[in-house]
Order: structure tokens, then sequence, then C-alpha cells
């Protein structure tokens, strides 16, 4: 059974860690980051992307996940990433999943609060947790950011503390993601987090912080924003990078294409795991497993 992200942020806050949140598209990926999970005696939480949910596929994919999730002793919580549409928003809830983030970062402060505001009520009225996201966290490759944005990613524009404390107050919000210069993809050059602003954002939010773009942001970067209170960091390249390789290194070196698919993905499965064990034990969730049956919080029994 599923569990809300609420009960796992939280957790992380009072422990200063932060939780890896993995995007998955497919059986193999959530099948290598559930086991790295179980492994490391950590919470899973596992999120999934519009791209890989146009049509059916959202029935498919968080259908297969929460059967999964059932066999794996830890806590799972199955999170929607990025979703604009409120309808997108009400479909994956009906469809099983345990919590939610609407993006209404590309819109200014009052139609991004009214919109989530709207998403958190009916979320809420049914048991799931939200996450929402204030300033913008840009695409593509970027180095360090400016107040504004810059020449080198114009669509990066940090979180404003003022008015963290107002948004929070409209929406009640469960998670809030910041931008404090990372950004979502593959890094030409490496950013640089400002720890700076994330010290003015907590000063004055007492919800779980969110730092998108985690994969290529530097490990000692990544640690001091969670010693100055991030608690969940999203990882997709990282994850499906090491598949990618591990699949083209042993599609190169096989001479018999109709080889098994359970071998082909072997190396792939592996490299993932590793990665994902990584970020585990780099963000401190490794270890911090709670008794999810004990503290009875199952969204649906």
């Amino acid at each position: 059974m599923l569990v809300s992200m609420k009960k796992m942020l939280s957790d992380a806050q009072k422990g200063r860690y932060a939780l890896p949140a993995f995007d998955v598209s497919n059986y193999d990926m959530a099948k290598s980051v559930l086991e790295a999970c179980e492994e490391e005696r950590s919470p899973a939480l596992l999120m999934c992307l519009g791209v890989d949910l146009a049509g059916r596929d959202m029935e498919h994919l968080s259908s297969m996940i929460i059967s999964m999730s059932e066999h794996f002793d830890i806590p799972v919580c199955l999170h929607l990433d990025h979703a604009t549409d409120f309808n997108e928003i009400k479909r994956a809830i009906d469809c099983g999943f345990s919590s939610v983030m609407y993006d209404g970062s590309v819109s200014d402060f009052e139609k991004n609060a009214e919109n989530t505001a709207k998403v958190t009520s009916y979320a809420h009225s049914q048991g799931i947790s939200v996450e929402a996201e204030l300033g913008h966290v840009g695409n593509g490759a970027v180095g360090s950011i400016s107040e504004t944005g810059s020449d080198t990613d114009p669509g990066e524009t940090l979180t404003v503390p003022k008015e963290v404390a107002e948004f929070v107050k409209i929406t009640d919000v469960d998670a809030l993601a910041v931008a404090i210069g990372t950004a979502h993809g593959v890094y030409k050059k490496t950013p640089r987090l400002r720890i700076d602003r994330l010290d003015e954002i907590t000063s004055v939010c007492d919800r779980p912080l969110v730092l998108h773009g985690g994969s290529g942001t530097p490990d000692d970067q990544m640690q001091d924003a969670i010693k100055h209170g991030i608690t969940k960091i999203n990882i997709y390249s990282d994850v499906v990078g090491a598949m990618n390789k591990g699949l083209k290194d042993k599609l190169n070196s096989m001479e018999n294409p109709a080889t098994w698919p359970f071998l082909v993905f072997e190396d792939a499965r592996r490299m993932m795991k590793e990665v994902a064990k990584n970020k585990l034990r780099i963000f401190g969730s490794a270890g911090k497993i709670y008794d999810h049956k004990k503290e009875n919080v199952y969204l649906r029994e």
C-alpha cells in the first residue's frame, strides 16, 4: 500500500535529512529504485511525469507501481510530478497517486497561489499531499543563476522569500519547491546553489522544502542544502542516464539480437540501483525506515 508524502517529509524535516525522489518511466526503473530503497532501508519516493502518462499510460504505470509497492516492506509514495492541469491531477488521484505536485511556477504569484489553493483543497479532501513551486526552476543546462534570470538560463527565477509565507498561508501546501540555482536536465556548467537565499526562505517557512534539478548538482552542495532545510531532492537524469548507458553497452556487445530482455536490462538495472543507493546515502535517508504499519499512515485500507 502507498503512503502520503507528508509523513515522509515531516520525518525528514525533523531528522535533517532529505529523500531522493526518483522519476521513473517504466518497470525496470521502478524495480531498481524500490530494490535500492528496501536494501538501504529507506522510504521510497517514486514520481511520474506527464510525458509518461499520455492516454491510458497513467492507468498502466500507476497500477503497476501500486501493485509493486505491496511486495516491498518499506513505505512507498507515488507522486505526480510537475502537473499543470487540474483535471490531470484529479485523474491521477483517481488512479491511486498518493501525492501530487501542481506546478504554477510560470504564472504570476496571484494565479499560482489561486490555482494551488484549488488543488490543495481538493487533494486534502481525498487524503492526498500536495507540493507546489514558487519561483521557477528552468530547463536545460545552466551555470550559476542571477536574481531574475541570466543569459545562461533566462527561464530561471529565484524564489522571493517575502512571498513564501503568504503563498503557504493562501495555499496550505504540504511541501514547497524552491528555486535556488538548480535546473532540470543536464548541466554544461556546475551550478552554484544560493544557500543564503535558502536560509532566508527557511526563516519564514515551516513546510518541507524541495529542490528540483538534483541530477548533476555536486554532492557537497546538496548536502549543504539539506543542512539548511531541503527535505526532498528530485532525481531523473542520473538514473535514466545510467539505464541508457547500461543498455547501450550491452546491446553493442551482443551478438544474438534475440537475447532475453531480462539479460539485456541486467547491467542497466544494476547501474540504476547503484545510482539510487548512492543518492540515498548522500542525502541521509538510508537507514531512516519507519514502521509505516504501526504509524497507520496508509491512505487506503
